[in-house]
């Protein structure tokens, strides 16, 4: 008795690297999101049992699991499952070593030991661990949200017939009605087929039995005529071989020459490598790339010529703009400087004090001359104040005239000042200008320079590793063009050294052979007149040969009357038996249909009854019927109504939990009791309501005391009903469980 149990899975498997799942017996829930990897785990599994299919290829709409499962990262498909199998612990491992048989490396051992399991290779290890092959597999215990529904296949039929009589798997009834079929259809169908052909060609060889006795007759007087020029023509033939063998001895000796020319080229090409080896010759590479760069450096010594003229030109226009600045109004200083400079103007006129005091002695004096004459101080004083004002006032009048005459001419100057500093500006930006230029230019210059004494300096280096007398340009240019000239002359040796050698094997190939006679005489006639004779010869011939060729074509199209006669005897006997064969054919097929119907009746109520416990279950009693027919068609029965309703009138969620319902009750009813295969469900509930994923949440808790059950699911609500029941194992799967 053999029980499957899976304790851990690891995987380098599609977008699965290097993960593992541990999982315990009874029922395990594994919760993951869309796109985290839980169809890619349920074809890991089936790969480790059965393997990869290495030859499926792409088709429309299909993709090969070898090509859908390739590791994302790059690497080679592997797997590892630990297992009980029975009493015993099993690791089963599996390995790409060519990209074009994944995982075809497998290896079965006892855990902990190393020791190999006997028996278990990669070609029987699912059928002797679960019971069945691939296909039964597949179609029973290993259910898909998009594989819900049963298609028939002879594998599911050979153990659908064990069950219901001796046991035996050897047989299945699809596959023995095709045989049949085509055996049928081979010998009759419609208008094709073995036995009309036969009809078709006794009919047509009955015909050419009639024509062939009036043909005969006049052949016989046709072939006279052809025997006479026949010989003729033989004797003409044997002159012509004489021209060939002639031409055979030409061509020998031609092909000797030609090996001659063949070896001397290549020794000399041998020679001319071995020569350029010793002396050390770069390759046409480097030659042509050192020859570019001589040539470059005359494009560098061009440019820094050009660049020490522009030096040169800038140098005199620094010295022009220094001497327009040294010889304008501010030599030695900056514009910032001369603005500062003051200006040479006399000092600003003012009131002078002296005349004051003079404008008042005045105007006391008359002050004083006047009251003695008028005895009057009142117009003592007003006359001297009247007199100091009036000086005062033609002073104040003189000062202010000087100071407008001042500031009109200090505005001048100013103006002036202004205009100069503006020429100055001018003049000492663009000397400026003239350095920067100058600076740049030298720059330039000097740059050009080193880089040109760097590049000779660079190239006579590596010359000078096969050259070593080449200490200047010239003489480097010179070595380079001597090597260009022993490489041209190697590759013209090698070039002629291949024709030559060419020309020798097609020589070979057109030779008559190394073994002939080389002291042939010349043919008494040349091949030319010869093959013009042999020309008119076959011409009397064919206008000899057209009447007895036409009767001889339609006597060979319609064929020998003996062998048509026995022909016709012989298609008689084959269609006879045909039909024979034919009839025996149709009675088989009857009682193999009447045999398949027998064993589908005995099957199908047994499948029906315990699908449909299980349908009820699911389905809190809605449901009380299921019924298939021989091709694995469901109908189901309402609780209360007597009519079957063909699954496909069903909602999608009831229709998948009809299937899940027949997929079980195929487990309990094919699979073998003594394996236990586990059994994988990859999002079967996910059309189900919450009432109904209950139900069968129950329902598999209950058929996991049996057998391994491994629900993979997107939704939480599983996960959520089995809360706190240590019985049922509940892992959640993430996208980040996924990154390595």
């Amino acid at each position: 008795m053999i029980f499957l149990l899976i304790h851990k899975m690891s995987a380098t498997f599609g977008k699965l690297q290097g993960q593992s799942l541990e999982l315990k017996d009874g029922l395990n829930i594994i919760q993951a999101p869309n796109e985290t990897g839980k169809s890619t785990w349920c074809a890991f599994l089936a790969a480790m049992l059965f393997g990869i299919k290495s030859r499926e290829r792409d088709k429309a709409g299909f993709i090969a699991d070898k090509n859908r499962f390739a590791p994302w990262a790059g690497v080679s498909m592997s797997g590892r499952l630990d297992c009980r199998a029975g009493a015993d612990e099993l690791t089963l491992t599996r390995a790409t070593r060519r990209q074009t048989a994944p995982l075809g490396e497998f290896q079965a051992v006892y855990s902990g030991t190393g020791e190999p399991v006997p028996g278990l290779t990669a070609q029987t290890c699912g059928e002797i661990l679960l019971g069945v092959n691939r296909e039964v597999f597949e179609r029973s215990a290993f259910i898909r949200q998009a594989g819900l529904p049963i298609s028939q296949d002879p594998g599911l039929e050979r153990r659908i017939a064990a069950l219901i009589t001796s046991g035996e798997e050897g047989t299945s009834y699809s596959e023995a009605a095709d045989a049949l079929k085509k055996q049928l259809n081979r010998r009759r169908h419609n208008k094709t087929g073995q036995l009309p052909a036969l009809e078709a060609e006794l009919q047509e060889t009955e015909r050419q039995l009639a024509e062939l006795q009036a043909l005969e007759d006049r052949l016989v007087a046709a072939r006279g005529q052809v025997e006479s020029l026949a010989a003729e023509k033989a004797s003409l033939e044997a002159e012509l071989a004489a021209c060939d063998r002639w031409e055979a001895s030409l061509q020998r000796h031609a092909l000797s020459q030609a090996e001659d020319s063949a070896q001397r080229a290549a020794q000399r090409a041998a020679l001319l490598r071995r020569q350029i080896e010793s002396e050390v010759i770069p390759e046409n590479e480097a030659i042509g790339r050192l020859r570019g760069a001589i040539v470059n450096l005359e494009t560098v010594r061009k440019a820094l010529k050009k660049a020490r003229e522009e030096q040169e030109e800038a140098r005199k226009n620094l010295v022009k703009a220094e001497a327009l600045v040294n010889g304008s109004l501010f030599p030695g200083q900056t514009p910032e400087q001369a603005a500062r400079l003051p200006l040479n103007l006399e000092p600003r006129p003012r009131f002078p004090l002296w005349l004051g005091i003079v404008l008042i002695l005045a105007g006391i004096g008359l002050g004083a001359a006047v009251w003695p004459a008028s005895r009057s101080l009142p117009l003592a004083f007003s006359c001297g104040c009247g007199l100091w004002g009036l000086g005062f006032l033609a002073a104040g009048l003189f000062t202010r005239k000087k100071q407008a005459r001042w500031e009109s001419q200090a505005a001048e100057a100013r103006k002036r000042r202004q205009r100069e500093l503006d020429e100055f500006t001018v003049l000492y930006r663009a000397a400026e200008a003239a350095q920067s230029d100058a600076n740049a230019k030298s720059a330039a210059a000097e740059s050009l320079s080193g880089s040109l004494t760097s590049n000779e300096q660079g190239i006579l280096l590596e010359v000078r590793r096969f050259a070593p007398a080449a200490f200047d340009i010239s003489t480097a240019d010179a070595a380079l063009r001597a090597c260009a000239v022993r490489r041209r002359e190697l590759a013209e040796a090698e070039t002629a050294a291949r024709e030559t050698q060419l020309r020798y094997e097609l020589l070979i190939q057109q030779s008559p052979g190394p073994n002939g006679d080389d002291d042939i005489s010349p043919p008494s006639q040349s091949r030319e007149a010869v093959s013009a004779q042999l020309e008119k010869n076959r011409s009397a011939l064919a206008a000899a040969r057209s009447e007895a060729d036409r009767l001889t074509g339609r006597l060979h199209a319609l064929g020998d009357p003996v062998v048509l006669r026995s022909a016709a005897v012989h298609l008689r006997e084959q269609i006879q038996l045909l039909e024979g064969e034919y009839a025996a054919i149709q009675l088989a097929m009857d009682a193999l249909s009447s045999a398949n119907t027998a064993l589908q009746t005995r099957f199908s109520p047994e499948l029906g009854r315990r699908a449909a416990e299980i349908f009820k279950e699911l389905t809190g009693g809605r449901y009380t019927g299921v019924a298939l027919d021989r091709r694995l068609h469901l109908s189901a029965e309402l609780a209360g109504d007597n009519v079957y309703r063909d699954a496909a009138l069903l909602s999608a969620g009831a229709a998948d939990q009809l299937y899940l319902a027949v997929r079980l009750a195929i487990c309990d009813l094919v699979l073998p009791e003594e394996n236990r295969a586990p059994v994988i469900l990859d999002d079967a509930l996910a059309n189900f309501d919450d009432s109904r994923c209950a139900a069968a949440l129950r329902y598999l808790k209950a058929a996991a005391q049996k057998r391994q059950i491994l629900l993979f699911t997107c939704h939480s609500r599983e996960a959520e009903f089995f809360a706190g029941d240590e019985e049922v194992s509940i892992q959640r799967l993430t996208e980040d469980a996924l990154l390595v």
